[in-house]
This record gives C-alpha cells, sequence and structure tokens, in this order.
C-alpha cells in the first residue's frame, strides 16, 4: 500500500510539473506562427466542404478520406479560430503529421500566446497516430506525459464533446509524405447526435418552456397582419429574463435565439397541422427576419467571425442567381451577428435581456434598410464596388455598421 501511494504521489508531482513547464515556457509574447489567418468566402467555403466530406458515405458503411497539408492547415484554422484568434501550420514529413499552434490568450502577466509543437505519428501496434513529440514553447517534454496531460486539459474543457464525436467513428489514420487517409465508420445514431451538437454547440435542444412561449405569441397573433419578428423575440427574451441567474444569462439567450431560429428557418410544415404558420417579417419581407435570425442564430452558438463570412459567402454566391448582391441582406446579416454577440457575451447578456423585455416594435434591433443597393448581379457589383476589400465596398459596409450601432438595443 506505501509503494502504491508513493507512486500515486510520484505521479502526481510529475503531472504537476509538466503543467507547471508549460504554463512557463509555453505562454510568451511572441507567436511561432504569425497570426492574421482570415476567413475569405473561398476559404470558408473550402474549409466547410473539407469538415463535411464524411458525410458523403451513407450511415452504417465504412468510408475514407483523403487530405493534404493545406487540407489540413484550412480544416485546423477554421475550427480553433472559432474559440479563439489563433494559428495552426501543419506539415507532412517522414510518416509524420507536425502541428505549430498559437493561440491568443486572455489578458494575464505571463504572455500574450500559448505556443505548442506537436507532433504524431503511426507506431507500430496502434491503429490511431500517437504523440511522439511535445514542446512548450521551447522546452521539449516527454510525450507520454503529454498524452496524458492533454486528455485530461480535453476531458475537462468545452472541447471534450467536439472530440468523442470527431475521434468515435475513426478506425484508422495512414499518414504519407503527401497526404493522411482516414478511415471511418458512423452509425447512424452517432450522425444523429453529432447533427444535434453542432445545431447547438454542445447544449441541449431549447427547453419546451421556450416552444411554449413561442407558441403562445404566435396564438396570440392577429392573422389580419404581418407577424412581426419582434412579436417572437420579445416574450422570449423576457422569459429568459424571468429564469436567468448571472451564471445562466447566456444559456438562456442561446435557447430563446434558438427556438425562433428553429420557427423561422427549420419549420417543418407537417406542424402545420397542430398550429397554423405564419411568415415572420422585418420590414415587410420575411427574407430579412430569416437573415437576421440565422446569422444571431450562427453567433450564438459558432462565433462572430464565422457568421459574418457565411453572409458575405451567401451574397457573393446570390449575385450569380437571379437574386442578385444585395446589401438589405448584409444588413440584416450584420445586425444579426450584433445581435447575438450581445445576447451572448457574459458581461452584457442580462442587460439585453431587460433591454429585448421592454422593446416596441423591430427597429430597436434592426435599422431600416430599404435605401440600400440589392439585386446586383456579378457584372453590376464588380462594376460598383470592385471586391468586398475595395475601398467603396469597406465604405457602405461601415455606414451598415454605424446605421446598426446607432439601433437602441446595442447602445446597451
Amino acid at each position: 500500500m506505501k509503494l502504491l501511494l508513493r507512486i500515486l504521489a510520484y505521479s502526481l508531482i510529475a503531472l504537476t510539473l509538466f503543467c507547471a513547464s508549460i504554463v512557463l515556457f509555453a505562454v510568451s509574447d511572441e507567436p511561432d506562427v504569425q497570426l492574421g489567418w482570415t476567413l475569405s468566402p473561398d476559404k470558408i467555403a473550402r474549409a466547410k466542404k473539407i469538415l463535411h466530406e464524411g458525410s458523403k458515405t451513407k450511415p452504417d458503411e465504412i468510408g475514407t478520406i483523403e487530405l493534404s497539408g493545406d487540407d489540413l492547415i484550412l480544416a485546423a484554422n477554421y475550427l480553433l479560430n472559432r474559440y479563439s484568434k489563433s494559428a495552426v501550420d501543419i506539415s507532412l514529413k517522414e510518416n509524420k503529421l507536425k502541428f505549430i499552434v498559437t493561440t491568443t490568450l486572455p489578458k494575464n502577466k505571463l504572455g500574450k500566446y500559448l505556443n505548442i509543437t506537436l507532433r504524431l505519428g503511426n507506431v507500430e501496434g496502434h491503429q490511431l497516430p500517437t504523440i511522439t513529440k511535445f514542446k512548450a514553447g521551447s522546452l521539449l517534454l516527454p510525450s507520454y506525459l503529454a498524452a496524458l496531460a492533454i486528455d485530461w486539459g480535453i476531458s475537462h474543457s468545452q472541447l471534450n464533446n467536439y472530440f468523442i464525436l470527431a475521434t468515435r467513428p475513426i478506425k484508422a489514420v495512414d499518414i504519407s509524405a503527401e497526404k493522411i487517409v482516414i478511415t471511418y465508420f458512423s452509425s447512424r445514431e452517432s450522425l444523429i447526435q453529432a447533427r444535434n451538437f453542432l445545431t447547438y454547440n454542445g447544449e441541449n435542444p431549447p427547453p419546451d418552456i421556450y416552444r411554449e412561449k413561442l407558441a403562445e405569441a404566435i396564438a396570440k397573433h392577429d392573422p389580419k397582419w404581418r407577424l412581426s419578428l419582434a412579436e417572437l423575440l420579445q416574450p422570449l427574451f423576457a422569459l429568459a429574463l424571468q429564469r436567468s441567474t448571472p451564471e445562466t444569462a447566456v444559456a438562456e439567450n442561446r435557447w430563446a435565439i434558438a427556438a425562433v431560429n428553429d420557427y423561422i428557418n427549420r419549420f417543418d410544415p407537417e406542424q402545420t397541422r397542430h398550429a397554423p404558420y405564419h411568415p415572420v417579417f422585418l420590414y415587410k419581407r420575411t427574407d430579412l427576419a430569416q437573415h437576421f435570425v440565422s446569422s444571431a442564430a450562427i453567433t450564438a452558438s459558432v462565433s462572430v467571425q464565422v457568421s459574418e463570412a457565411v453572409g458575405v459567402e451567401k451574397e457573393l454566391h446570390d449575385a450569380q442567381g437571379k437574386s442578385g448582391f444585395s446589401f438589405v441582406d448584409l444588413a440584416a446579416d450584420k445586425a444579426g451577428t450584433r445581435f447575438g454577440l450581445m445576447a451572448t457575451a457574459p458581461e452584457s447578456a442580462q442587460k439585453f435581456q431587460q433591454a429585448m423585455a421592454n422593446i416596441k416594435d423591430y427597429q430597436a434591433f434592426m435599422p431600416d434598410p430599404s435605401d440600400l443597393p440589392e439585386h446586383m448581379s456579378t457584372e453590376e457589383f464588380a462594376k460598383r464596388f470592385g471586391s468586398t476589400q475595395s475601398a467603396e465596398y469597406q465604405k457602405l459596409s461601415q455606414e451598415i455598421e454605424a446605421r446598426i450601432a446607432a439601433a437602441p438595443i446595442y447602445g446597451q
């Protein structure tokens, strides 16, 4: 027994020293990988394609995915930047996968960045790659201790559910100098779990009380008039205010947004057998309500950067079709992004609930965009604005953001 306790004590000491080494050597004021990675429309489209590659395989069938080094860099940067400003460099060499990761830390006295270098390789007797090298800044640390600490860190963080969903279907990973080949098997049950988890960012779907409040608000609506988005958001945020504590306000606001988004953008026509469905409007347009709420939901469950990139990407795609590029739609996207950000920021969540509980109409959170240009073809957009990086485009984009910032709800 004494020997067992001694081994346990030594193990805890070793783990403590390991964690202390990471803090002392991995935190720095200089990044190992230069930041500034941005989500252009082309990059986000490619990243989404890579991350959804596995969906081509039917449930309960074995599939494979081949990814180059560039594919891995794009997907990794896309995922990490959902949480904080980060950068990842990945290289394939000698049948090993090397990651150099820099992520921005909250304000502290030790340093601005966390720098980690990690190498994975195929080891005989293991189907999945294992850690073969680990560096915290410039300090080389034992790989087995690194694996232990990483497993513990993931299991005690918000990444745990993502990690389980991502790794559970993987059966083998083969690393070569040119690419990696992933063999996976996804059951129907695991695919449903993944879809539900990603929809609500790891939280459960909105509680029934939010759906009931939504149904109550719709039942009160006079069908002779258009159903305003404010008629749905106001009572749900009033409910969130009643239910919230400082610790739960963010989650309650996410549920309120998700419930409205489910009604507007994911409504099942079969539900009309139980209750009438009314289109939801902003400024006499249903598409603006759809843009606004979907952007708010994406921001609340993912990030501002992803929400903004998705909005621009969609408008550029629409410019090639009948609807054309619309700054009106883009204004609704931007307003929804601001709405989702303020609703789920810990420092503003409860104040935002109070403000939303007392709104009179949707002008409180969505300025009138009707004077903005829309229905522009690709050719017309290029003629008037050149690209989304031009001075003309940026000027109008900033004007839209100024209008949104001046809306009453965002001055709280």
